[in-house]
């Protein structure tokens, strides 16, 4: 049994290596040809380019790898019983299930290792790829942004603002300071509020104080009710680009969907991204499964029907597991369940193959 194990590892990795590199090459080829024009009008060079192909490739990997594994377990398999290897096997007395338990064994490894794979380097590669594309292509300037974990800091021309937190969907600034300086960078005017407000192309700052300099060099403190502001930032000016989940580590997603549900706001897409980052790299192991059931299943061998079956159950997992997310998202679905939906439901597909697989 250790020769056959080692034989079958062996043979599985090799095609698994390979369809990788075949996956990703496409993958890259249809990326690049949909990215050439923004590329070509950003004026991009060849080195960036690249650097930015390079640093993704992590995560293309990552997203991948289910389908790579299902498609490489098929084709083992058809091309075993093609060479009657398979039929070999039963008549050494070899049970199938044996062969289901080392492969499910190698596909829980898989698992862990695709599961630390994006706790590191998918998440540093990402962070790398999105950076590349957001300052070199959209030339969004990095220099007037600065980022907190709690809060927001963005400078103007004149002036600095500060802003807890920003509401993308209702334009609402939480509890904003605005401080306006002078030519020679003096604080000459601080306002703040509770909330502002985007409306009728001005800001409405709610509940707050102003503080403004008088020509004798005294701060003069005004208390308001409701004060209207003509600024040249616009909402679009304070939108604060998130992390993708695909940056974030488990636990910093955990601590920001904890964090954000403190603070008072819903949390519900961070709980679902969060479950989905444990969920997604265990489906290897019923990809493993699935995949030594489909060609065990046909009387005759069809390797390019096998392939095409597992092409096709890999495209349904994706849809379920977006759909599922969706539900989630939406709150129809609690977060932990719209990760693991797609996860129960192939589970079970696959045991029913299983089954039905002669030994």
């Amino acid at each position: 049994m250790r020769v056959l194990s080692r034989y079958i590892f062996k043979e599985f990795f090799k095609i698994m290596i390979i369809c990788t590199m075949i996956f990703v090459a496409v993958y890259l080829v249809i990326d690049f040809l949909q990215k050439i024009d923004n590329f070509i009008e950003a004026g991009v060079p060849n080195a960036v380019m690249g650097r930015y192909y390079l640093f993704k490739v992590p995560y293309i990997v990552m997203q991948l790898l289910p389908s790579v594994t299902l498609i490489s377990v098929v084709i083992l398999f058809s091309i075993m019983l093609k060479n009657r290897e398979v039929m070999a096997l039963k008549a050494c007395g070899v049970n199938l299930y044996s062969v289901f338990r080392k492969l499910s064994v190698a596909g829980i490894c898989l698992s862990v290792g695709l599961f630390f794979f994006s706790e590191y380097l998918v998440r540093y590669a990402s962070a790398k790829s999105n950076e590349i594309w957001t300052f070199d292509v959209e030339k969004r300037d990095p220099g007037k942004y600065y980022y907190g974990y709690d809060q927001i800091w963005y400078r103007g021309a004149d002036r600095i603002y500060w802003i807890w937190a920003f509401d993308r969907e209702r334009y609402v600034m939480d509890h904003p300071t605005l401080f306006f300086f002078d030519e020679n960078f003096r604080l000459k005017r601080r306002i703040a509020g509770e909330k502002g407000v985007w409306a009728n192309g001005v800001w409405i700052i709610h509940k707050g104080y102003e503080q403004v300099l008088g020509e004798d060099g005294d701060y003069r403190l005004n208390e308001f009710g409701k004060l209207e502001i003509a600024l040249e930032e616009t909402p679009e000016t304070f939108i604060r680009p998130e992390k993708q989940p695909e940056e974030m580590s488990f636990w910093e997603l955990w601590k920001y969907a904890e964090k954000v549900r403190l603070d008072g706001y819903d949390n519900t897409k961070h709980l679902v991204d969060m479950h989905i980052k444990v969920a997604f790299p265990f489906v290897l192991v019923i990809m493993v499964v699935i995949g030594l059931s489909v060609p065990l299943m046909q009387r005759e061998t069809h390797t390019p029907l096998s392939v095409a079956v597992g092409m096709g159950l890999c495209f349904l997992y994706m849809l379920l597991l977006g759909f599922s997310r969706s539900l989630g998202l939406s709150g129809v679905m609690p977060p932990i369940l719209a990760a693991w939906l797609s996860n129960l439901v192939f589970l079970l597909f696959a045991l029913y193959l299983m089954m039905r697989v002669e030994r």
